[in-house]
């Protein structure tokens, strides 16, 4: 890999950071690199999510995920990509979608407040978190993320 590469690359990572930052309302910055150790591109201030950043211009997300998904131990795949001149985009696996939306709001806020305002203790206990995604569609559950849906740009 050329100097330019790792040039970009790096440069890439600090732009996720920030752009994560922005979006999603976490702490975020890129983490020390070893080669090859299957570590995170990022540091992010949310337990449980393994994240990849790629910033090039030929893209093999189906590849990236397999990557991710064998350097994630566990944790949540998510695999942040762009090309130059186009936005950031994030890819997760379906299934594990509902996981690190609950993983992203336990960082931002201590509690997560379930339908009829009640408080649910965070961290969530795992076990809800494995049967979470099958209930999805009937649950009422809603997180909100900055800028998004039900924030009060909407209003």
């Amino acid at each position: 890999m050329s100097r330019s590469q790792r040039d970009k690359g790096k440069r890439g990572e600090r732009e996720a950071a920030k752009a994560i930052r922005q979006a999603l309302g976490v702490s975020a910055r890129r983490a020390q690199q070893f080669s090859g150790d299957g570590s995170a591109d990022l540091v992010v201030d949310a337990d449980g999510i393994h994240w990849e950043v790629k910033y090039v211009e030929r893209e093999s997300v189906r590849s990236w995920m397999r990557q991710a998904e064998r350097d994630a131990g566990g944790n949540v795949p998510v695999i942040l990509h762009r090309k130059s001149r186009e936005p950031w985009l994030l890819t997760v696996p379906l299934e594990r979608a509902y996981e690190l939306f609950v993983r992203l709001e336990e960082a931002r806020s201590p509690s997560l407040q379930a339908v009829g305002g009640d408080d649910v203790p965070c961290p969530v206990p795992p076990e809800v978190l494995r049967e979470a995604p099958g209930e999805a569609a009937s649950d009422a559950r809603v997180l909100r993320f900055p800028g998004g849906p039900g924030s009060d740009s909407d209003r």
